[in-house]
């Protein structure tokens, strides 16, 4: 079954340095698809590649429309919205402050404010610390501040690079029960970069194991969590 979002013969590199070899998987709309892999397998690679943070070749498709060979902030106005590891929020700068520019491509100041109050329903507590600096937030707070900016964009498909990192279990299992929400009520597709597998699989419909750079297993989660080889190495049992 072909998918919504493509990817096709993906490869990527770092200049002379090849990263990701001929990657292809798809998501169907609505979904959650999670992206597994040892560190260095090429999985923050992959997202930095379709939205054209890298120098790639191959076929990325959205919708039946082509979006490899786009600049970046072409890509984003197609509705590809890209959180990455480390948060990146501007720390100098007040919460509602980092959310208005994350609605940069988006004209109507009504619709800004129904975004903001929709991102503020799904995190009150950034609500609550409007007019607070970024940079004095907690580090599940900034996190959220880094997600909810991207949903401002209004985005179709939605980019996590490792959301838990650094944050204790309890802040994580947070996060992950808001986005299990935002997919519901508002079908924004994701695709999961997380190291806790066991976390993704729980949160995502399908998942694919990237190793060295190639896709060397994909399925839904079940399939993936009754695999040998996910089960032992990144299950632990």
């Amino acid at each position: 079954m072909s998918g919504w979002f493509e990817v096709q013969e993906l490869s990527a590199s770092y200049g002379p340095t090849r990263v990701l070899f001929g990657v292809s998987f798809s998501l169907q709309q609505g979904s959650i698809t999670a992206l597994l892999g040892a560190n260095g397998a090429g999985k923050t690679t992959t997202l930095r590649a379709l939205c054209a943070m890298v120098r790639t070749q191959g076929t990325v498709t959205l919708d039946g429309r082509r979006i490899d060979g786009l600049p970046t902030e072409d890509i984003v106005r197609k509705g590809v919205a890209h959180v990455p590891e480390g948060r990146g929020t501007f720390v100098n700068l007040t919460v509602e402050e980092n959310l208005r520019l994350g609605a940069y491509t988006r004209r109507d100041k009504a619709e800004v404010r129904v975004g903001l109050e929709r991102v503020y329903s799904h995190f009150p507590r950034l609500k609550e610390r409007r007019g607070q600096q970024a940079g004095t937030l907690s580090g599940g707070e900034q996190q959220m501040l880094s997600i909810s900016r991207a949903l401002m964009l209004r985005p179709q498909l939605l980019l996590l690079d490792e959301p838990s990192f650094g944050l204790s279990p309890m802040v994580v299992l947070e996060i992950f029960s808001i986005m299990h929400r935002i997919n519901e009520s508002e079908r924004i597709t994701i695709l999961l970069v997380e190291q806790n597998a066991s976390m993704a699989l729980d949160l995502a419909d399908s998942a694919y194991l990237l190793e060295s750079g190639r896709v060397a297993l994909g399925g839904s989660s079940k399939e993936m969590q009754e695999h040998d080889t996910v089960r032992r190495v990144y299950l632990g049992y």
